[in-house]
């Protein structure tokens, strides 16, 4: 008789956006004249770019004529887009790579939950928190998170939080963890970490063997100066970590599906009765056996950002979306909220009035302002006494949010 993996029964019922997105649903159904603000997901809202359709339509031509035609790709992704990843994100910072280090993907999304295919189950696991969801969620999936406990915590995860009292900057755990997750810039908080304070995280791993598994999704919003793009711009750290990339933010690529994972050769792990195990290797091998390559056609697209004309629309991108994030953050603060993050990141962490759950406070947004957020509960404990924004909706109705949010906030809130 057929059975289950009993660890997927210990997840909620609801992932934390499909829950966001069935309350929205319901109050729509019950309020259609509602002009519903969505600043909760963070899903862009800007068109792919020029030179990204005009990739786009050079590939599908080639993919209508016999000899250009492409069918199964190589599953490491086609050479041209790593090369163009080396040289342009990597190269310029004084970090060199080679080609098969660089591991296209369908985004930073499925690598992240995917890595952990290589991990033993009895690999202790340490998240910051508040964290992305899927860290946790796919390490509850591979049975190394323990049983769920009333605080909201797993029992066998190491949990770093990051609060107003710390500034939402971690501090090294004091139970010694065998992987960490670090995203930098910050999902959910906006934080992030000066290259001396990122170093203090490799040197830890380096002491005591530990990988990191490093999220640098949100790179391409960094602003200020010392803020490390790349976990690779500290020493020693290709011996220690794997970094993801996505596309989906820095390009529009939600709805096309584009990232990369970087996996150095440097990167090898001791195992009992063997010698150094390369997790290059096994990452090829997983790689070869369950994905079949991210499509060419997409892969043309993610090239094109990296053209002189892609990389300046691309940045008109960014700073479209950073100057929402600068309306969301002191129009908050006019409001008299307490503002964290949008400065480094696309994401506003905003503390709630006290005697309401971040829940609560979320169904109050939707209710009175029309406004979706997303609870800070949701990102773990810590989260809790906190909301998210992000910076990714239309201009005009992010300016429209805030004002309902101002209203509202000085009799109310």
């Amino acid at each position: 008789m057929v059975s289950l993996n009993e660890q997927f029964l210990k997840l909620p019922e609801s992932y934390l956006f499909s829950e966001i997105a069935g309350r929205v649903k319901a109050f729509k159904a019950a309020h259609p004249e509602a002009e519903v603000i969505r600043l909760g997901i963070g899903d862009v809202t800007k068109p792919l770019v020029p030179s990204v359709i005009k990739a786009l339509r050079q590939a599908v031509e080639e993919m209508a004529e016999s000899k250009t035609f492409r069918g199964y790709g190589p599953e490491q992704g086609y050479d041209f887009l790593r090369q163009t990843i080396i040289q342009k994100d990597f190269m310029p910072r004084g970090i060199s790579l080679e080609t098969d280090e660089v591991f296209i993907s369908d985004g930073a999304k499925s690598d992240i939950g995917n890595i952990t295919d290589m991990l033993s189950r009895e690999n202790r696991i340490a998240v910051t928190d508040p964290v992305y969801p899927v860290y946790v969620d796919s390490n509850v999936m591979g049975g190394r998170a323990g049983e769920l406990l009333e605080n909201g915590q797993w029992s066998d995860i190491v949990y770093i939080p990051c609060t107003a009292e710390n500034h939402f900057i971690p501090e090294l755990p004091l139970v010694c963890p065998d992987v960490i997750y670090l995203c930098l810039p910050n999902n959910p908080t906006g934080m992030t970490l000066s290259k001396s304070e990122l170093k203090k995280w490799v040197d830890y791993a380096l002491e005591n063997k530990i990988l990191i598994l490093f999220d640098a999704a949100y790179a391409a919003y960094i602003q200020e100066e010392d803020i490390p793009h790349s976990i690779y711009e500290i020493q020693g750290a290709k011996e220690v970590a794997i970094e993801f990339r996505s596309f989906s933010k820095t390009a529009g690529f939600t709805g096309l599906r584009c990232g990369y994972t970087v996996v150095p050769k440097a990167l090898t792990i001791k195992m009992p009765h063997r010698e150094q195990v390369s997790v290059n290797r096994l990452w090829n091998r997983r790689q070869c056996t369950k994905f079949n390559g991210t499509a060419y056609i997409v892969q043309r697209a993610a090239e094109a950002i990296y053209t002189e004309a892609g990389q300046k629309e691309i940045r008109g991108i960014i700073r479209y979306y950073m100057e929402n994030a600068r309306i969301i953050r002191e129009g908050l603060k006019e409001a008299g909220f307490e503002i964290y993050g949008g400065v480094n990141a696309p994401y506003i962490w905003l503390k709630i009035p006290e005697g309401i759950n971040s829940w609560a406070f979320f169904d109050r947004l939707l209710t009175e302002c029309q406004v979706v957020g997303t609870p800070g509960i949701g990102f773990g404990p810590s989260g809790e006494g906190y909301f998210r924004l992000t910076a990714f909706a239309d201009q005009t109705e992010t300016r429209q949010a805030i004002q309902r949010i101002q209203e509202k906030a000085a009799g109310r809130f």
